[in-house]
């Protein structure tokens, strides 16, 4: 199975003025993002926008972000949706395309029982030779995957760990004590990296990486030297940070500082909208505060 990093960032899909995938851009960022501490890149996640992008561009964008990191860094495919047989077909169309791993999301709107979530995880594993990544965030898909359905699914071979976006570190816990012994548990959400890791977490799906990549990489890294005190006050220092890039949906603020630091990467894609002039302001003051890992 690969071996993902402790620091995943979920990739933005830049686009050009007239709305299209800007795939130049998206190799460029691909490539700045592994030069600035990231060790491998979800695409088409949440972050990227999959619900707005067409199978096609999906494909496309696999391919084109693989070719440009040339193996330096491994890509995984949020490559699933609330339909199983659509999602087993998508996930097997990235396979051939060559990405490292799938991200795969709870079904969102048709809120399935934790049965029904265990068979979605199970079959969509079943349907390929990549390592999956179950992704819980019921923040935005409503449904919860419950501790004993992670449990259960960790003991499928190919499902090797878990994005945990609830914040709640109860449940967090118990899958960290009752999962096999190499099954992986990731921070969902840029505020819980530290208390996840605390708890025995193996590292962050971020999004601020973006921005900040070699500076959350050392705070990991500061953690597991033991340097717990300059960690903490990382975390504690990133946290104005992460809070203004999520001031508003997500990646609404992250594409807006983007442009702002000299990265173009457009303007999401509709139903999302640019940031409203008083979110705007408030990222403004917050940017002044940190130096930017990414080159543009």
């Amino acid at each position: 199975m690969a071996t993902f990093g402790r620091l995943i960032t979920a990739m933005i899909t830049p686009f050009n003025d007239e709305g299209e995938v800007d795939y130049a851009q998206a190799r460029r960022l691909a490539q700045a993002l592994v030069a600035s501490g990231t060790e491998a890149l979800v695409l088409s996640g949440t972050t990227g926008e999959t619900p707005t992008l067409t199978p096609a561009e999906k494909l496309r964008l696999y391919a084109e972000v693989k070719d440009a990191l040339g193996g330096r860094a491994p890509i995984i495919a949020g490559a699933t949706n609330y339909n199983t047989a659509e999602s087993i077909e998508q996930v097997r169309q990235a396979e051939r395309v060559g990405v490292d791993g799938i991200l795969a999301t709870v079904p969102y709107y048709n809120k399935p029982p934790q049965e029904g979530l265990y068979q979605h995880f199970a079959a969509i594993a079943r349907s390929t030779q990549l390592p999956v990544i179950v992704y819980n965030v019921p923040s935005r898909t409503v449904t919860n995957l419950a501790a004993e359905t992670a449990i259960r699914l960790s003991h499928i071979d190919n499902i090797v760990g878990v994005k945990e976006a609830s914040a709640n570190y109860e449940q967090i816990a118990k899958i960290m004590d009752g999962a096999r012994p190499d099954f992986l548990v990731w921070s969902g959400n840029d505020s819980d990296t530290l208390p996840i890791l605390a708890m025995g977490g193996y590292g962050i799906v971020s999004v601020v990486s973006h921005l900040v990549g070699r500076q959350i990489r050392g705070m990991i890294q500061a953690f597991l030297a033991g340097d717990r005190n300059r960690a903490a006050a990382e975390h504690r220092r990133l946290l104005p940070l992460v809070n203004a890039m999520f001031i508003v949906s997500n990646p609404i603020p992250l594409k807006y500082a983007l442009n702002r630091v000299g990265f173009r990467v457009g303007k999401p894609r509709l139903p999302l909208v640019e940031l409203d002039a008083k979110s705007a302001a408030t990222v403004d003051a917050v940017l002044k505060n940190y130096a930017i890992d990414l080159l543009s």
